[in-house]
């Protein structure tokens, strides 16, 4: 791929990546009760379902998704019904009981699916592979191997997404140390998760 072409995708690859949503919501929220390795290591699940739908776009996919209005609805509402899941947890979470954890398979296995079902339940996702990558692939040659390099560079960004929101809720736990300041910010969370729920409830198709 040309030059010219990656300075025009990066930048604007990045502004995707880096947008408030709820899996970049659930890396400050994890980094807050579990630590800043344990929500960045959980994060991996949420490249593992893009890395399926940047698949599942190069291979055409998404115009099945796109013309199969049933498929469309079903998956978005349980993706919203996942977040208002999780939200719900989170509301009625005990910030007394909450330390961070140092790694426990079990739990790391855990946050790794909730990135991946937060990502892998939003039927607009996919539709963004579908209606952005494209727009950076030259038909006159071969898709595939385009497709994979703008992924790769996808996932690469997504990365360094997951580690600044991450970041982000390192220091937050810093300031809500006490009981009552992790309630406040549990509480706030479900409220934007609730936010995103209702949203993707009210995304229609492409």
């Amino acid at each position: 791929m040309d030059l010219a072409t990656l300075s025009l995708f990066l930048p604007a690859c990045f502004a995707l990546n880096m947008a408030p949503g709820p899996n970049n919501l659930l890396s400050v929220s994890n980094s807050t009760r579990y630590g800043y390795r344990t929500a960045c290591v959980a994060g991996i699940g949420r490249l593992l379902a893009f890395a399926g739908m940047i698949a599942l776009a190069s291979a055409g996919l998404a115009v099945v998704l796109q013309t199969s209005e049933l498929l469309f609805y079903g998956i978005k509402i349980v993706g919203a019904a996942y977040l208002f899941y999780l939200a719900w947890q989170l509301w009625r979470a005990d910030p007394g009981t909450e330390n961070v954890v140092t790694g426990a398979p079990a739990g790391m296995l855990t946050l790794a699916r909730q990135e991946f079902l937060v990502a892998a339940g939003n039927p607009k996702a996919i539709l963004i592979f579908t209606a952005f990558l494209p727009q950076f692939v030259d038909p006159g040659q071969a898709v595939t191997p385009q497709f994979a390099v703008l992924g790769a560079l996808f996932l690469m960004l997504e990365w360094i997404a997951i580690g600044a929101y991450a970041y982000m809720g390192l220091h937050m736990r810093r300031w809500f140390a006490k009981p009552r300041g992790k309630r406040i910010f549990n509480r706030c969370c479900a409220g934007l998760l609730s936010a995103a729920a209702s949203v993707l409830l009210m995304a229609r198709r492409a």
